[in-house]
């Protein structure tokens, strides 16, 4: 039986010591202000991101990794003789699952497996942990594969976007909106839903209001919560974060809940103090 080895890519968000212990590889998206292009990740991480932005007032432009990225990724795992299978984020919201498949034309048959999140940010690495925990127990890709199919529609995605300052820079909401939702403090909250992101609702008041309506959302859905593994990511929160770590631990019974960092490409649509709640539901 051959080895399987996982990928995923920068948008995934789970922490270097996740990665490590599951050998997870990972696969960056591009980040460019101007003529300079990062690595996510690699090259930059958030802060280093947030400080450009208010240097220059201008949200960067994000890209896919090419097909030939993919290619120069893979290679050193087929010649080995691995499996590969890659989780990729939405392919409603990049074209990086498009150019995985690309890259996996240009192996045998069977080689590499590409599989569509329809997430983003944890929502795919609830399933990239899934799928490696499955490959050490010795699943084969099929099985692996099937388990995938399975949980992707039970992944529930729910961010706080703290102000609509990032979303009026990449143009999605106008100078007016902004305004307004600025004087009357009205914070967007974001779920994913068939590989899009989606505008759930607004909460208008503190930060505070906003953080127990989402904390009140996921255990209004404790009955059916996997009670494995639970997610809070977050952008520059930390201290929010692990207060709401804490007091999930305390009222769900989840076995597990890690904290993850949003990368780059994640927190440039989204901004600072964004934070939000991952999780399977049955």
């Amino acid at each position: 039986m051959s080895h399987i080895k996982i990928f995923a890519d920068s948008t995934c968000d789970l922490s270097p010591e996740t990665l490590n212990e599951y050998s997870i590889s990972i696969v960056p998206l591009y980040v460019t202000f101007q003529d300079q292009t990062f690595r996510d990740g690699v090259d930059l991480v958030p802060e280093q991101l947030y400080a450009k932005v208010t240097e220059s007032g201008k949200l960067p432009k994000t890209a896919a990794p090419s097909p030939a990225d993919f290619i120069t990724a893979f290679t050193p795992h087929i010649e080995r003789g691995e499996q590969i299978i890659y989780i990729s984020l939405s392919s409603h919201l990049s074209s990086t699952y498009q150019n995985a498949i690309i890259a996996a034309e240009e192996f045998e048959e069977g080689a590499v497996t590409v599989f569509d999140s329809l997430n983003l940010s944890t929502g795919i690495g609830i399933q990239v942990l899934a799928a490696a925990r499955a490959a050490q127990q010795g699943k084969t890709v099929e099985e692996i594969v099937d388990l995938l199919s399975r949980i992707r529609p039970q992944v529930d995605t729910e961010f706080i976007i703290d102000s609509l300052d990032y979303l009026h820079k990449g143009g999605r909401c106008s100078g007016m909106q902004n305004f307004v939702g600025s004087l009357l403090k009205i914070r967007p909250v974001i779920k994913v839903e068939d590989g899009k992101m989606t505008p759930a609702y607004k909460v208008r008041g503190s930060r505070d209001k906003a953080f127990n309506q989402m904390l009140n959302n996921a255990l209004g859905n404790l009955e059916r919560m996997d009670k494995g593994t639970l997610f809070v990511t977050h952008s520059l929160a930390k201290e929010d974060a692990e207060s709401l770590r804490s007091t999930l631990l305390e009222m769900t019974g989840v076995k597990e809940i890690l904290i993850t960092d949003a990368g780059c490409v994640i927190s440039s649509h989204c901004g600072p103090k964004t934070i939000g709640i991952i999780y399977l539901k049955h």
